[in-house]
């Protein structure tokens, strides 16, 4: 196959915040994680083509292909994790379910925690009008709200973590030059792990939920 085009100079994502530097305000925060999210969604859909064979499969999610009445919406992926705990994607945001917690959707481009008092979906979401209703956190949910989004978080930051560790960091800077259209801000491979955990530390001291 030929190579991917060369990729323009990215216009960078800040790294995460040293413990010197100033706090970023809650909406510093929710650019970087709308920009975040949106370049992790476009990696799990390259991980998903990889050339080697489907990694996210590799790595224990199970694939649900569309039912012919969703023809054309691209298959479910579902990760079942140790304590009650798991995973669904879809490129238009992410789920986490923890038992004993509930469950909370992060929407791609709003990055806004969406609570669900249930730790798992009533049915799949092949598109965002399958989801339930959701909403922000009642004060009541606020705490289970926040410990499940940086579960979430530093879930994505482990799985980066996997990535570079197993597959290379020179696998996740090509996903990347495809991702950079020169427009996009885009954060190198090796920053990908502590940006999220840095975001994960934010929600758990109470940042981004409203």
């Amino acid at each position: 196959p030929a190579s991917a085009p060369k990729a323009a100079p990215p216009a960078t994502l800040p790294s995460a915040p040293q413990a010197n530097a100033q706090t970023p305000s809650a909406d510093d925060l929710l650019r970087r994680g709308v920009d975040l999210l949106g370049q992790q969604i476009w990696c799990w859909g390259q991980d998903v083509a990889r050339a080697e064979g489907n990694w996210l499969v590799e790595v224990g999610f199970r694939r649900t292909q569309a039912p012919a009445d969703q023809e054309k919406c691209i298959s479910l992926y579902t990760l079942e994790l140790p304590e009650g705990r798991r995973v669904v994607l879809r490129g238009f945001g992410v789920f986490y379910g923890c038992d004993g917690l509930g469950g909370v959707f992060l929407p791609r481009y709003e990055f806004r925690p969406r609570y669900l008092p249930r730790a798992s979906l009533p049915r799949p979401p092949w598109t965002d009008a399958d989801l339930p209703k959701l909403g922000p956190p009642a004060d009541s949910q606020r705490e289970a709200c926040a410990a499940l989004t940086a579960g979430v978080l530093d879930w994505i930051a482990s799985y980066e973590e996997d990535v570079a560790r197993r597959l290379g960091v020179a696998y996740r800077e090509a996903t990347l030059q495809r991702w950079n259209n020169g427009r996009r801000r885009t954060l190198p491979a090796t920053d990908m792990p502590p940006a999220w955990r840095s975001l994960a530390q934010a929600v758990a001291g109470g940042g981004l939920l409203p």
